[in-house]
């Protein structure tokens, strides 16, 4: 029986070429769609499952209320890890972390830069990064010992063996390989080449308010986090009376999905990109079902005979709906395998677009259970409403061609027309706001100048060279200023509260800081808005000054703020400048209280504004002469101040790239399938439109007569999707402090859009009807 099911729905199919193509063509794409949208989806859930001990892993988060807001942050201090572990008999393990760093290693007469972390000791063994060779339990015991990948072990020793190899970091310090680790997979939050043991100066290990590492916590089995949480959460306080924040833990296997924090508690983040991908895929999907639904229930006249003569001779309603359900499930069988195909082919573009390096694992049974379950599912739903439709017709009517049941179907697929086209609008709306937002924000005053602005790392000889590195750059004009800086000036790199000053009415401020050895306000090109830049050559007092930008002068309340001191616990900074705001951390933020403090140590970046007089290249080849000379042992290696502030942008603009292509997409499978429906429209009244013709009708009015009624299901489609898309874009700019308002130009743009691609779509059948002869169609069969 499956058999004969099989053999007549494929000949079925093979008779109507063109619907079975549309068909085909419209399931291949929307499950193309799917797969990579899946492929994609489960990346992003795999971060770090596979940890051994991820259900008792966590990252300690301070919390901090200040200025009608609740801040939160992940950056803790030295103590705090083995005050966790010796205190709370629930916590089973610590591992602190540095931040990453560049570093330079040499063995013999290689020498690489790679990154990595300082780490404790405990570190391997609380996560599962394997060992290739080496043990997880002691490789970091030793101060001197090192980890390395076995990508950085083949590019320091080639094919020898690395253990027990000595390697000098930043040709200061022998360090003894103790252990290999397998690269680390692209699915983790970590990012490291080589870890060392992590060593602590007495201040930062006994000081409670220097954040500078992140802690991560084991916790023992059947712990309740929420107990634990409130019995550490004042842990800090404690400890400390100058320093009044919360801690909490957050699961490390939430850290990718769920890492944005709003009024101190979770409120999302990379999980909103990943549900909306979700549900894009299973809209576009939806989109070829509706496809198959109207084409299938279009051709029900051409059916209705087959059906009647298979009643009469005695098929009942089960194995008629069984017959067209196997043809759904044999054409969506075929969809899929090419779909597989297709994603295959076009999966290094799509890594192109979302800047990753996502595979088909064809050995994981999950791919083929979900590519299985997709094609049974859509298979089902494209299937099931056209088989019990073409099954319900009484035998009489079907023989004679006369069916009941046509008036409904056609309003049926007039609202299966209606619902993909809306789909499609939306998203086309909602890719071109979201590519306003980010035009929008790309063209926000920086609040310096951006261009000819690169920046360097100090390292190696650079600290003790500095002077005659920048004197030398300016000698030969190869710059126009220098500054050394606290971290790259496009980063937030620190944050703090506490601050007192005279006059002070509001709660503690939490400010942006950063510091400076000088001239960076000429360097950046900041607009000093009162009184000057820091220069600690000129004047050395400014080790005490600090200078602040206009939203702290406000929030502090200063209508004179030059020389008005702030107290820094023990120590007390004059302000000696005021500049107006510029963007440290996030362009889609609002402006945040900021001091620069005048510092000559503990500086790690150069920030150098290059001669715009001279070619970029010229510049360029100067400053690595200059570097070399200076600093031998290091490569010359700098990056563009105004390319790291692109990368600011690049999640927004890789959803507007996807939204954008899916977009595409939906419109492209609707079209197909109004280009089926007015194919068979056309062929069913290709009587009329031939004796409309001999009347008079002229070609405008056969086209205008075809093309009225789907032009109309387009145009209702706009009216539903436009308050469904206001509305999502709304919410999802509520998210940006610095915002574009929705115009009605986004609707009226998208909308004359897909109504120009749908007129285009009817059209060629429109034409090609009109300019048929009439003789043909009316010729008697």
């Amino acid at each position: 029986m499956i058999k004969n099911y099989i053999k007549i729905a494929w000949r079925n199919l093979w008779k109507n070429k063109v619907f079975s193509a549309i068909n085909f063509l419209g399931l291949a794409i929307g499950m193309t769609a799917v797969i990579l949208i899946g492929i994609w989806v489960e990346n992003e859930l795999s971060f770090d499952r596979f940890h051994t001990n991820l259900d008792s892993l966590y990252k300690v988060y301070n919390r901090s209320a200040g200025a009608g807001e609740i801040s939160v942050w992940d950056v803790t201090s030295g103590p705090l890890g083995k005050a966790l572990e010796e205190n709370f008999p629930e916590v089973a393990n610590t591992a602190r972390i540095y931040w990453s760093s560049e570093r330079l290693f040499s063995f013999n007469d290689i020498s690489i830069k790679a990154t990595g972390n300082e780490v404790d000791d405990s570190f391997l063994s609380m996560f599962s990064f394997p060992l290739l060779q080496g043990n997880a339990e002691n490789a970091l015991d030793g101060a001197n010992n090192i980890v390395i990948t076995k990508t950085m072990a083949q590019k320091l020793f080639g094919k020898k063996n690395p253990i027990n190899k000595v390697i000098k970091i930043d040709n200061e310090n022998n360090y003894k390989v103790t252990g290999v680790l397998k690269d680390l997979p692209a699915n983790t939050e970590f990012d490291f080449d080589y870890l060392i043991p992590l060593k602590l100066s007495p201040t930062v290990m006994n000081n409670w308010g220097i954040n500078t590492y992140y802690t991560y916590v084991q916790l023992k089995p059947n712990t309740e986090i929420n107990d634990v949480n409130n019995k550490i959460k004042n842990l800090v306080p404690d400890n400390s009376e100058k320093y009044n924040w919360e801690i909490f833990l957050h699961p490390v296997s939430k850290l990718h999905l769920y890492s944005q924090f709003e009024n101190g508690k979770v409120a999302g983040g990379r999980i909103d990109t990943v549900r909306l991908m979700i549900i894009i895929g299973i809209l576009i999907l939806g989109i070829a079902c509706i496809n198959f639904i109207n084409l299938s229930t279009a051709q029900s006249s051409s059916r209705s005979r087959e059906v009647g003569v298979r009643k009469i001779i005695g098929a009942g309603k089960y194995r008629l709906v069984s017959q067209f359900l196997c043809e759904s499930l044999i054409l969506t069988t075929i969809g899929g395998m090419a779909a597989l195909a297709v994603a295959m082919i076009s999966l290094p573009f799509f890594n192109r677009i979302i800047d990753s390096s996502l595979t088909i694992q064809y050995s994981n049974p999950l791919l083929w259970l979900g590519l299985l379950g997709t094609v049974l599912i859509t298979g089902l739903l494209a299937g099931l409403y056209p088989a019990f439709f073409l099954s319900s017709f009484p035998p009489i009517k079907n023989l004679k061609g006369s069916l009941s049941g046509s008036k409904k179907s056609f309003s049926a697929r007039k609202l299966l027309v209606i619902l993909q086209f809306s789909i499609g609008i939306i998203l086309v709306i909602a890719t071109s706001i979201i590519y306003r937002q980010i035009n929008y924000t790309q063209q926000r005053n920086t609040g310096y100048n951006i261009d000819n602005l690169i920046q360097v790392d100090i390292e190696g000889d650079i600290k003790k060279n500095y002077d005659l590195i920048k004197n030398d750059l300016l000698r030969q004009n190869a710059v126009t200023s220098i500054s050394k800086t606290g971290w790259d000036v496009t980063l937030n790199g620190s944050n703090g509260s506490g601050f007192k000053w005279e006059g002070m009415e509001q709660e503690s401020i939490n400010f942006t800081l950063y510091r400076t050895g000088g001239n960076f306000a000429k360097t950046m090109g900041l607009k000093i808005k009162e009184g000057r830049d820091i220069d600690l050559n000129e004047f050395p007092a400014d080790s005490s000054s600090v200078m602040i930008n206009t939203t702290a002068a406000e929030k502090m309340g200063f209508e004179d703020p030059i020389g008005q001191l702030i107290r820094d616990n023990d120590k007390t900074l004059k302000i000696v400048g005021v500049f107006e705001d510029f963007i440290i951390g996030s362009p889609y933020s609002e402006a945040k209280p900021m001091l620069i403090f005048g510092n000559q140590e503990h500086n790690y970046n150069m920030v150098i504004r290059l001669n715009p007089q001279n070619s970029t290249l010229e510049n360029l080849k100067v400053l690595e002469q200059v570097f070399n000379n200076y600093n031998p042992a290091y490569p010359f290696v700098y990056h563009f101040v105004d390319q790291d502030y692109a990368q600011k942008f690049k999640d927004e603009q890789q959803i507007a790239t996807l939204s954008s292509l899916f977009a595409g997409l939906s419109i492209f499978i609707s079209c197909l399938g109004l280009f089926g429906l007015a194919t068979y429209m056309t062929k069913n009244r290709a009587k009329e439109i031939s004796i409309r013709k001999v009347l008079g009708a002229n070609s405008i009015i056969i086209i205008q007569l075809l093309s009225k009624e789907f032009i109309t299901l387009v145009v209702i489609a706009i009216f539903i999707a436009i308050p469904i898309s206001w509305y999502t874009m709304d919410q999802w700019l509520m998210d940006f402090s610095y915002r574009i308002n929705i115009e009605w130009e986004n609707f009226i743009g998208a909308s004359l859009l897909v109504i120009l691609i749908a007129l285009i779509t009817v059209s060629f059948q429109a034409i090609k009807a009109a300019i048929t002869n009439p003789v043909k169609s009316l010729r008697s069969e």
